[in-house]
């Protein structure tokens, strides 16, 4: 007999809402799991809380415990934290990742949970789904020791991606962001800080993150000829209009989009999708990472706090989300 939890789901967009839901109980190999935090990915999620999902991507834009269809209503996240309560004697009373939406109880396969490393607190282990994006992007991206690299948009995953590039011997690194505040979370992690108009050219790599014509425009500005941008961007259904008359086709520039959907075909015969998981964890070890933990609030609340970040009322980078036990 099913027990009852609470999940935030959209019920149409730019409308959320708290609703009970049955939990199952757990099957031999399956797990029930507490939440303890769970993360809001402000991008992609602030896209499907507006409606803004191409109709064409509905299928590919699915979250892997989604319920529901996009616009709405629909369960839709998958940067969750729990404690394990009922599973395999191996997984009892672990902390775990999955990529399951906002709710406070839920039941899964045990083999769509991973376990948090010892000494990566619970809050930080939100981010382990944006860590995973960005190590992707590394693997698409191929960056050698010494490259000059721009990483433009200063947001979680862009952030996530410095950080990563920040530690290869001998790279020019900047972070670009036409937000001057953003200097502040360069600071923190140790990464030189760049205007978009200041920003340093003749890049060997430039990873796009601002979800933006412009930062994508001056991505291209910043490479040096026959250079990549590598695209990390999800525009939703918005149309992005560039200027590619000038050195992009004398420069023998690209654009390389990096989706972490499928892992990266240049590991995807030697790692899996819970190999990237398990590094990104891993890698979640360094403190720098709290830099990116920019906001906190307890689930009663969600409706609200997506709504703000949606509207641009709330900035914030990683905002978490608190359960309370139920």
């Amino acid at each position: 007999m099913a027990s009852y939890a609470r999940a935030f789901w959209i019920a149409s967009p730019r409308a959320g809402e708290i609703r009970p839901v049955p939990v199952p109980t757990p099957g031999p190999d399956e797990v029930l799991v507490r939440t303890v935090h769970t993360g809001i990915s402000r991008g992609t999620e602030t896209l499907v809380f507006r409606g803004e999902v191409p109709e064409s991507q509905y299928a590919v834009m699915r979250a892997p415990f989604q319920e529901g269809d996009f616009p709405g209503p629909v369960k839709y996240g998958y940067l969750n934290v729990g404690v394990v309560e009922q599973g395999p004697a191996d997984l009892l009373g672990r902390t775990v990742f999955c990529l399951y939406p906002h709710q406070t109880r839920y039941v899964v396969p045990a083999s769509a949970v991973v376990p948090v490393p010892d000494g990566v607190p619970a809050r930080r282990a939100v981010l382990a789904g944006t860590v995973e994006t960005a190590v992707n992007a590394l693997w698409d991206a191929g960056p050698l020791v010494g490259d000059r690299i721009a990483v433009v948009g200063a947001g979680m995953v862009g952030a996530c991606a410095a950080i990563l590039l920040s530690r290869l011997p001998g790279v020019r690194l900047q972070l670009v962001d036409a937000d001057p505040g953003r200097a502040a979370l360069a600071g923190a992690l140790g990464i030189p800080f760049r205007l978009p108009q200041d920003a340093d050219g003749g890049c060997d790599l430039v990873f796009h993150a601002s979800a933006s014509a412009a930062g994508l425009q001056r991505g291209l500005e910043l490479l040096a000829p026959d250079s990549t941008v590598i695209e990390l961007s999800w525009y939703g259904d918005r149309e992005v209009g560039l200027r590619l008359g000038g050195e992009f086709h004398s420069g023998r520039l690209s654009i390389r989009a990096s989706q972490v959907g499928t892992v990266s075909p240049a590991r995807a015969a030697r790692r899996s999708h819970a190999d990237r998981l398990a590094l990104a964890l891993d890698l979640l070890r360094d403190p720098v990472f709290d830099a990116l933990l920019s906001g906190e609030s307890g689930f009663e609340q969600l409706p609200e706090v997506l709504a703000r970040l949606a509207d641009g009322t709330l900035a914030a980078l990683c905002h978490v989300i608190t359960y309370g036990k139920e």
